[in-house]
């Protein structure tokens, strides 16, 4: 099971990554139906939940890691023609990535204890 989740949030860190670098005509219409900085925070707290519990021995790594992919896709989409890099939506992947790691955090121990006795 835990290679299955670690596959997952790479998956997840893939498709997030090409999604965002590919001209907007490329993606599916339903995917630009909600507001842009609610996807930016709804993607980067699904690429949290998946890392945490993929790495979770390493949550710190998991959060600065993803809070740094953030900011790097805005600066790889300012490289291109066809997107544009804006730091507000590097500030909504991180309150996405934050929000999750606090609640991890607040998780009992006990609950969190079992994530990491599962992963060995």
């Amino acid at each position: 099971m835990q290679r299955l989740i670690t596959l997952g949030f790479w998956c997840s860190v893939a498709g997030l990554t090409i999604a965002s670098l590919v001209p907007v005509e490329l993606l599916p219409p339903q995917a630009m139906n909600i507001w842009d900085k609610a996807q930016h925070a709804l993607g980067f707290a699904w690429l949290a939940l998946l890392g945490l519990f993929a790495y979770p021995r390493q949550a710190t790594a998991v959060v600065a890691g993803l809070i740094l992919w953030g900011g790097l896709i805005e600066l790889m989409q300012l490289a291109t023609s066809w997107r544009y890099g804006e730091w507000i939506d590097w500030l909504a992947d991180t309150i996405g990535v934050l929000t999750v790691w606090l609640a991890w955090r607040l998780l009992p121990e006990r609950l969190r204890g079992r994530v990491l006795s599962a992963r060995t």
